[in-house]
């Protein structure tokens, strides 16, 4: 296991870990906004909670899982190595520096971006994945309380609920504004992540840097992190009767 000591303890190595669960990281993001697209079904939930039904108990998809919240924590700590490696590097600043004239704002705050966005992870986590396999379960007829989750019953299968936590916590104005915020900060940090990402790699080329370009700014930099902001939106128009 040399090889591993080898590769973390170099900046190289580092640089190649963190490029590979980020993109990893990626993946992930496409199928968990697939998957949470069915929030925009007319069907009370039904297809939403099926989703989560399947997530939840497929064997192959919760082994996955495991690694989804390794690539996390991996990714951020192999941030903060580097970035403390960076800084001690050039403990003393130019007295002259002008980072903006050769750098972009979004490599410049990757670790503000990615900070935001590890704080957003825990608090969403532990408002629905928690929830899901930890809360109590409410019966029909209670009122939904935070921290509990419902039962319902498609074609004889009772199932958690997801849908209905889902509603619950996007009915309050604070939490849709944090999570659309979190999700600015995301757009942000896969503007630059993305690309970076390739590069690290060394899998960039004239012939294709223009396309993973593209598709960091234009799929992952605006369009996935669009879509999801647009769902506590459209839940507490609709939760609140405002538009709908």
């Amino acid at each position: 296991m040399s090889w591993v000591t080898t590769t973390l303890s170099s900046s190289l190595g580092r640089k190649v870990v963190m490029s590979l669960t980020g993109l990893f990281l990626c993946t992930f993001l496409v199928v968990h906004l697939v998957g949470n697209l069915q929030l925009f079904k007319g069907d009370e939930g039904r297809a939403f909670n099926e989703y989560s039904y399947f997530m939840t108990h497929n064997p192959l998809i919760k082994t996955i899982s495991y690694l989804l919240y390794a690539s996390i924590i991996i990714h951020a700590v192999m941030a903060l190595v580097l970035t403390r490696q960076n800084q001690a590097s050039r403990p003393i600043k130019y007295a002259y520096a002008r980072p903006e004239d050769n750098s972009h704002w979004t490599s410049r705050n990757m670790g503000i971006l990615g900070t935001i966005l590890l704080i957003f992870i825990v608090i969403h986590m532990r408002t629905f994945w928690y929830t899901m396999h930890f809360g109590p379960i409410t019966l029909a007829g209670e009122e939904i309380q935070a921290g509990s989750i419902p039962q319902v019953t498609y074609d004889g299968e009772p199932i958690k609920d997801l849908y209905a936590v889902t509603t619950f916590a996007f009915s309050y104005l604070w939490y849709v504004i944090l999570y659309v915020l979190s999700m600015a900060a995301l757009a942000f940090h896969l503007v630059h992540g993305f690309q970076s990402g390739f590069q690290s790699l060394g899998l960039r080329h004239k012939k294709y840097s223009p396309l993973i370009e593209g598709i960091g700014t234009y799929v992952f930099g605006i369009l996935i992190p669009a879509l999801f902001a647009a769902m506590p939106v459209y839940i507490y128009l609709k939760v609140n009767h405002i538009l709908f």
